[in-house]
């Protein structure tokens, strides 16, 4: 029987099976940021045990609020500051260097195919697009993996989600998860790795790959992961260059790191979006999705562009096919802010933040405040956000208010319009 890409990922970090359900694994990677980690930072050194288990695998970033807002949040960044120049962490990104965690690690090659990767933080998911199994864990389990650089695991059984046909016009990756999640509902991948696959996953960029494994949690999964291959090898190719003599060979040595052809799954699903539409979330879980032309004239007080979902460049270009020569509705605020600093350059040297300014919106720096209702965009009650984040629970950004997610195409055109609107005819 063949093996599928978790299943050959576990093989090969295997340290322990110390019952028949739990299997200890080596990690190679373990992420930390301020919002989490100073409470197991803290607990360590309380234990006397503040020590790391590799400071070269330890990567570190000051992300969530940032600059910090409060002393409170101000003690939580020098907590981690401290801790990252006492354990010798080379790769730690302090303000001014810092991003959103899930666009700034793989950006900077830290995420490799068949590696394992754990974080205190649930869109840790994200990584599985370069065939990694990353996942959130909890505090005992992070401060595990900072000491000992194993962590404990079921093996998780894996649905196959295949995904045909062609994506039609004002269609993205966003549309294609809120889709998913709607059908198979917040609990319908409760335990276990959604496997991306078929001719649309194939054609789709990292930056969209990693959109859709971000929102896996959503549908409950451990672990988004699609396979690895040219597009992945490109994109890892200034951090892989001396290992591979072309980028074909990267990605033919990145087939071990696909499922067998007679791998077993519990489900296999299939999705034909030819002819799907923009969707969009109406309610308070991620599942509660409708067409987007469903929810037409809904207003909207606040649109937000960026998270770790849908801040990087690629989005931006998106937004701004609608933006340029417009202005967004007087009614309306809106906010954007790039995933890191590359992504920031990059949108300043394309001209893109020009076009954001132009039309209204504030940029702010690189962080993840608004996405969890703590800085920079927090929702006054009764307001609505029109947002391309990954969660609309109740007082998500705000006590009070209510998110919709969408992709940023179509937030850039609710800015626009001042409410929820399909963004297609604004494309012509």
């Amino acid at each position: 029987m063949g093996q599928t890409i978790v299943e050959k990922i576990f093989a090969a970090h295997r340290r322990d099976t110390p019952t028949p359900e739990n299997i200890i694994l080596d990690l190679d990677v373990v992420m930390c940021h301020e919002i989490t980690t100073p409470i197991a930072v803290t607990d360590l050194e309380a234990r006397g045990m503040d020590r790391v288990f590799d400071p070269d695998k330890i990567k570190v970033v000051i992300d969530h609020v940032t600059p910090a807002k409060d002393s409170k949040t101000a003690t939580q960044g020098k907590i981690l500051r401290d801790w990252a120049r006492r354990q010798n962490i080379r790769d730690f990104f302090d303000i001014g260097r810092n991003g959103v965690c899930h666009a700034l690690f793989p950006e900077k090659g830290f995420i490799r195919p068949g590696y394992t990767v754990i974080m205190g933080d649930s869109h840790t998911c994200t990584h599985g697009a370069f065939g990694a199994f990353a996942a959130g864990v909890g505090t005992t389990d992070l401060e595990v993996g900072i000491l000992k650089g194993v962590c404990s695991f079921r093996l998780p059984r894996t649905i196959k989600v295949e995904i045909n046909g062609k994506l039609p016009a004002g269609v993205y990756a966003k549309d294609v998860i809120l889709y998913i999640i709607k059908t198979i509902t917040v609990n319908g991948a409760t335990d276990r790795v959604l496997e991306f696959a078929g001719p649309v996953v194939d054609a789709m960029s990292m930056e969209a790959r990693m959109t859709l494994c971000n929102m896996a949690i959503e549908a409950g999964a451990t672990c988004g992961i699609c396979p690895p291959d040219k597009t992945t090898a490109e994109y890892l190719w200034p951090f892989i260059q001396n290992d591979y003599a072309t980028v074909d060979q990267a990605a033919a040595d990145f087939r071990q790191w696909h499922s067998d052809p007679d791998a077993a799954y519990e489900q296999v699903l299939e999705f034909d979006v030819s002819t799907l539409a923009p969707q969009v979330t109406f309610g308070f879980k991620p599942d509660e999705v409708k067409d987007i032309t469903a929810m037409e004239g809904v207003p909207v007080d606040q649109i937000y562009i960026g998270s770790c979902t849908n801040g990087r460049i690629e989005d931006l270009r998106e937004a701004a096919k609608v933006l340029k020569g417009r202005r967004i509705a007087d009614q309306v605020r809106g906010i954007l802010s790039p995933a890191t600093p590359k992504v920031y350059n990059q949108a300043m040297e394309e001209g893109l933040l020009k076009i954001f300014q132009e039309a209204g919106f504030c940029v702010t720096n690189p962080t993840c405040g608004a996405c969890l209702g703590m800085s920079n965009g927090v929702l006054a009650e009764g307001e609505v956000c029109a947002s391309t984040t990954n969660r609309n629970f109740n007082g998500r950004m705000g006590k009070g208010g209510i998110v919709h997610l969408m992709s940023p195409l179509s937030a850039a055109a609710a800015a626009v319009a001042g409410k929820i609107t399909d963004p297609r005819p604004l494309l012509v």
